[in-house]
């Protein structure tokens, strides 16, 4: 083991390692009692059917909080929200400096702007092929290609080495958005030496090489073209070289193209500001769509991911005011399901079948490629780099496990795998998992933030599958009951089989637990109001075969 005095160079991820989403990972140099700190991406993930109310899921970061006073900055791969979204939320608990790209800082100001009482972040802006310093630590940013404008991988060099972030990258010889992956970068990067690379494990499990972003466009227009009658296209909002695609496509079809969504019209604010939709018509104005014949139309929409106020699902209730699909529209998912949203999608997707819309998906047509690595440029990526450590980041544990052996079997030396919370010393010496730090969830929820029991999540969770039964019981001066007592059931069954009203069994339980208590003992109240509980509870689930969660007040 390292002794206290001797440096070291720490990976520790508290995010997105053993899932997908969440990313945040923490780099330390120094010795183990002085270490200096970076926090790389910032991102959420987002809740499901057994989080009910919560907006957004956050990364537990209490072990960098607790040690904030040695943290020397926080740096932004891309603006995706699984490696951003949780940045004005968690700024306020960690209040050090954040290097991001033009387009990142475009969107997290917009975002700013829109949400209310949201801190003002001191950002620093950086650009691909850029080299700054933030604490100890060295930092280039390598130009790679991935699903949104300015994404990077990080080269961060200490004294004990290089490691490469790669962050979320592809190789796309033929993106519709610039530039291109930097071979010559990461060669050069390999030649002079790389300590480790933590890589983006997400298409780790798919032989063969992604299709080009030009390949999707191409596709796209075929579908365009085909179409009789007016085109919807839902995609990711921060797409920008998909809404780019789009517009080309639509435009070499001789349609106009409308766009609804908030989100997605403020990622095509912020990326007509920096030139990314230079060149393409103006979109069209919501105000325009009945004076647009349907066969030169194409809606441009949120809600891929069938998120239930997103413009799509609206279209899909025959919701919106001024726009509208009809039988004999097609609409095009121009994206992947992120797991978990099935339900959703497919919800949204028979609503527009029922209207006689026509689905098209990626199964159908190519209209959507992936912005991760397949196997192939995973093994292209080793050979430039030739890391004599790789650690799989950004995936469950099929996905890492998955990237870990196709690196060993490309002959990489070292793969460690690593999970949210493991501390892996890099150097000095080989790859060991040094200590494991506190790492976990804290949710969005409302104006709040906090763990699941601070939001009562738990039991929220609880009350959705046995309801509430909230009794008020009265004693008068001789501890005997004064009158019915109150009873309230919220979530509960009405009736058991017999066709018994369960409100009444529950009263009925309840007075029986007050008189089963000697008159000497009511004086007790806790006891009454034990007793009263148990039994409502013991009836709910005789009666229903559930057990709501019982609120007994008892009174005198």
């Amino acid at each position: 083991m390292a002794s206290q005095t001797q440096a070291e160079l720490i990976f520790c991820p508290l995010g997105g390692v053993g899932e997908i989403g969440m990313n945040l990972a923490l780099y330390g140099y120094g010795p183990a009692d002085a270490r200096e700190w970076i926090v790389v991406d910032c991102g959420v993930t987002f809740p499901d059917e057994t989080m009910p109310g919560v907006d957004l899921v956050l990364p537990d970061i209490r072990f960098i909080e607790e040690d904030v006073a040695n943290l020397r900055g926080i740096v932004i791969t891309h603006a995706h929200e699984d490696h951003y979204g949780a940045l004005l939320d968690l700024w306020p608990r960690l209040k050090a400096n954040v290097w991001m790209t033009p387009f990142t800082a475009g969107l997290l100001e917009a975002k700013r702007q829109s949400e209310k009482g949201a801190p003002e972040v001191p950002v620093t802006i950086y650009h691909a092929g850029e080299t700054f310093t933030v604490g100890p630590f060295t930092i280039e940013a390598v130009a790679v290609t991935h699903s949104i404008p300015e994404p990077v991988s990080l080269a961060i060099t200490t004294p004990l080495g290089t490691v490469i972030h790669t962050g979320d990258w592809k190789i796309d010889p033929g993106p519709a958005i610039g530039p291109l992956t930097d071979e010559a970068r990461f060669r050069a990067l390999g030649d002079r030496g790389v300590l480790a690379m933590m890589c983006d494990s997400t298409n780790a499990l798919r032989e063969g090489e992604s299709p080009s972003e030009k390949q999707v466009g191409v596709g796209l227009k075929e579908v365009i073209e085909a179409a009789p009658a007016r085109v919807a296209i839902t995609t990711f909002s921060s797409n920008v070289g998909r809404i780019r695609s789009i517009a080309e496509a639509a435009r070499d079809a001789g349609r106009r193209v409308l766009v609804l969504g908030r989100s997605i019209k403020r990622v095509i604010d912020v990326s007509t500001e920096l030139g990314y939709l230079d060149g393409l018509p103006p979109f069209a104005a919501e105000e325009e769509f009945n004076l647009i014949p349907r066969d030169q139309l194409v809606i441009l929409c949120t809600g891929s991911q069938g998120e239930p106020r997103a413009a799509l699902a609206k279209l899909a209730r025959d919701e919106m005011r001024s726009v509208s699909l009809a039988a004999g529209d097609t609409v095009v998912y121009s994206s992947r399901v992120i797991p978990g949203n099935e339900k959703a999608i497919l919800a949204t997707k028979n609503l527009l079948i029922e209207q006689g819309v026509k689905v098209i998906e990626d199964g159908d047509a190519l209209v959507h490629v992936s912005g991760h690595p397949r196997r192939g440029e995973l093994r292209r990526m080793y050979e430039w780099v030739r890391p004599n450590v790789l650690v799989p980041v950004h995936g469950e544990a099929q996905h890492l496990v998955g990237q870990g052996s196709l690196a060993a079997m490309s002959g990489v030396p070292h793969v460690a795998q690593v999970r949210n919370g493991d501390m892996l010393r890099l150097a000095p010496g080989d790859p060991e998992i040094v200590d494991q730090v506190p790492f976990g969830r804290i949710y969005k929820d409302g104006k709040l933030i906090g763990s699941d029991e601070e939001m009562g999540i738990r039991d929220r969770r609880r009350l959705s599958f046995a309801g509430h039964v909230a009794v008020n019981v009265v004693l008068d001066d001789r501890y005997e009951i004064a009158g019915d007592p109150d009873l309230v059931a919220i979530g509960v069954a009405k009736t058991d089989r017999s066709g018994e009203p369960i409100e009444e069994l529950m009263l009925d339980a309840a007075i029986g637990a007050v008189e089963s208590i000697p008159r000497a003992r009511r004086k007790d109240l806790d006891l009454v109001e034990e007793a009263v509980r148990r039994a409502v509870r013991s009836t709910g689930e005789e009666a229903w075969g559930k057990k709501p969660i019982v609120t007994v007040f008892v009174t005198r």
